[in-house]
């Protein structure tokens, strides 16, 4: 039976666990789970003789990213007025180590340089004579890349503060009361290996945490996903520690608009399988919509991509009914070009259904997955 985002968000504060790692699918309701888990710590946060409430949560989504815009006019990245990056960039003088961040995931020659009052930040890149291109737009990616890089900043430092068990000999007490960061997402615009050394910063990052702050991290990318669950893991042997043992857990949304939270117990989290897990699902139901058909293209692909094929359609001819490759291949690629999971509602036709459910049952026989 499915729950509402409230519900999973209460399930998440009464699990007594370091690390809860979720992977969904984009479009699910990551980031909406996230706001409700932030309202859920807050709600029980009373403010104090001043009107201030205790910090008990920080946090890392689509509306972090909504503090900084983009001015196509100047061509420099801008702050909305916020204590957040105040504390991080102006009070703690943070804008060398977010300029390493940023350059260690995308190049030492694309440089940030922040305005004296710390409200907007200009890019500049170097140019093979030495000089540099200044005021350069950057890319989409490399915003989001350069914001994430100014909390991971922000995250360092008040897991340094934290570290001093006590907390009178902590240069700031504001993050005294911490107890969750929850981090959607961080930076899917990275490659596979801007990737993975992400995922290493932050199992790094949390191992080094030594306070009670439990951490959420969501993800709808399979590579992220299994690097950290596979860092903090070893950590998890390292230690013995039980109590810091990662969770892998995975968020479905149902037709009628609720939620499952599942845990996972596939170590790795082979996603290709997992694909094809809910092809089969929808094929036993006769649940079957346009995007099944693109689960069953990114199996192909994948497939092929391991197997040595140039096109993922070359798989379809070593099909018993291989005079038809070229139908299969047309409706696969008319089917997978509909909404994602997360928004498609339309069923497609018996036929169609057919059709998917043969190539399922001859592909998994031909290449034998288990």
């Amino acid at each position: 039976m499915g729950q509402s985002l409230k519900d999973i968000a209460q399930k998440l504060q009464d699990t007594d666990k370091k690390v809860q790692l979720i992977y969904a699918f984009n479009g699910v309701g990551k980031t909406r789970l996230s706001r409700e888990f932030k309202n859920l710590v807050e709600s029980k946060v009373e403010e104090d003789s001043e009107g201030s409430k205790a910090i008990k949560i920080l946090y890392y989504n689509a509306f972090t990213e909504d503090l900084f815009y983009w001015d196509n006019d100047e061509r420099k990245l801008k702050i909305q007025s916020n204590g957040f990056t105040d504390w991080v960039i102006k009070d703690q003088g943070q804008e060398i180590n977010i300029t390493k961040q940023f350059q260690r995931y995308t190049s030492d020659k694309l440089t940030p340089t922040f305005n004296e009052d710390y409200s907007e930040i200009a890019f500049s890149i170097k140019a093979g004579d030495d000089n540099s291109i200044n005021d350069i737009k950057i890319s989409k990616g490399e915003e989001s890349c350069f914001i994430w890089c100014v909390f991971y900043s922000l995250l360092q430092l008040v897991i340094e503060t934290l570290n001093e068990p006590e907390p009178a000999n902590r240069d700031n007490n504001q993050f005294d009361n911490l107890e969750y960061v929850f981090i959607d997402d961080p930076v899917s615009s990275l490659d596979e290996n801007h990737l993975i050394e992400l995922a290493v910063n932050i199992a790094e990052l949390i191992e080094s945490s030594l306070s009670n702050v439990k951490f959420i991290i969501t993800t709808h990318n399979p590579l992220f996903y299994n690097v950290l669950y596979n860092e903090l893991n070893n950590t998890d042997e390292k230690t013995k520690d039980k109590a810091k043992k990662s969770l892998k857990k995975r968020l479905e949304k149902l037709d009628d608009g609720t939620f499952l939270l599942h845990d996972s117990n596939d170590s790795p989290f082979s996603y290709h399988l997992f694909l094809l897990s809910e092809l089969e699902k929808a094929i036993q139901s006769g649940e079957i919509k346009k995007y099944h058909y693109n689960f069953l293209r990114q199996i192909l692909e994948k497939t092929s991509t391991f197997l040595g094929y140039k096109k993922w359609r070359e798989l379809l001819a070593l099909l018993p009914d291989d005079s038809h490759e070229a139908y299969y291949n047309r409706i696969i690629n008319l089917c997978s070009h509909g909404k994602h999971s997360g928004e498609e509602t339309s069923l497609i036709d018996n036929n169609d259904k057919r059709v998917l459910g043969y190539l399922v049952r001859e592909l998994k026989n031909i290449y034998h997955f288990k």
